[in-house]
């Protein structure tokens, strides 16, 4: 019997690395003279970032420090999923960032058509949030790597369990 490779395709993200980028945008927050006086807080929950600004500028201004900073940590915007901005007490503003993981059902069927479609001797099999893609040759594995990596999907993809 020939030996079979595979890898995982999933989507996730450090959670450290977030609450680290965080915590930067907090202190740049309460030193840039623009943002010191809006008593401004950007709390991390389990599965949701929460803002609470003063108006939608500082909330933009946020925004970019927060991808900057999360950029910069090797963090994919992508897990970023912006809420709508909602009006709050005292005329402040709030807005919950969900944060993305996992592949839906949705997404992982297009990966599992897509890996049927061009690549004929590779399996696409989907595991919960994750696909499980499997060959003979770990070139026809590379290839499909390459092809995911170009595709432009609304979620972040990481390549694990390659065996």
């Amino acid at each position: 019997m020939a030996a079979s490779f595979s890898f995982d395709v999933v989507s996730e993200f450090d959670r450290q690395e977030l609450v680290n980028a965080i915590d930067q945008t907090t202190r740049e927050i309460q030193s840039r003279y623009d943002l010191k006086d809006t008593k401004t807080t950007v709390e991390l929950g389990e599965t949701t970032i929460t803002i609470h600004t003063d108006s939608e500028f500082t909330l933009d201004a946020i925004h970019t420090l927060l991808q900057m900073k999360a950029a910069k940590r090797n963090l994919s915007l992508k897990i970023f999923d912006y809420g709508k901005i909602e009006a709050s007490s005292g005329n402040r503003v709030r807005q919950e960032i969900t944060l993305r993981k996992g592949i839906s059902q949705e997404i992982a069927k297009k990966i599992t058509k897509l890996i049927r479609d061009e690549f004929n001797k590779v399996q696409g099999s989907i595991q919960g949030d994750a696909v499980r893609v499997s060959a003979k040759s770990k070139d026809d594995l590379q290839a499909v790597m390459q092809r995911l990596k170009q595709e432009e999907l609304p979620v972040a993809l990481q390549f694990t369990n390659y065996r």
